[in-house]
């Protein structure tokens, strides 16, 4: 894959994983009772995220161990294949506590192409 395909694909995942974080923001586990909105978007970020780390090809996943390729790949497919038994507290606790983490990793990550 060239740099510029795998730079796009790390690209979808931050974007995608800052706009979840994102939308969180200032809002609590109940909101995401209430707001079938909020629980859609949600997944479909998840989803894209999934995705677009499953493009990156597995060569490239040693590069970048602070990654979870395994279980960010396995989300999208959960949800994907599982779309009518989402967990909502697990959908919450990836959005608040794991991609949090995920979005330093990647900022760091493309940090090191812009300075290329």
């Amino acid at each position: 894959m060239s740099v510029q395909r795998e730079y796009i694909r790390l690209r979808h995942m931050l974007d995608y994983a800052q706009e979840a974080v994102a939308l969180v923001q200032g809002r609590t586990r109940a909101d995401l009772e209430d707001d079938r909105l909020l629980e859609l978007a949600l997944v479909r970020l998840l989803d894209v995220v999934g995705e677009a780390a499953s493009r990156v090809p597995m060569e490239d996943h040693a590069l970048y161990p602070d990654i979870p390729w395994p279980q960010i790949i396995g989300l999208r497919n959960r949800l994907i294949h599982g779309y009518d038994a989402v967990d909502q507290d697990v959908l919450w606790q990836i959005v608040v506590q794991d991609l949090p983490l995920l979005v330093t990793a990647l900022e760091e990550i493309l940090a090191g192409y812009d300075a290329q």
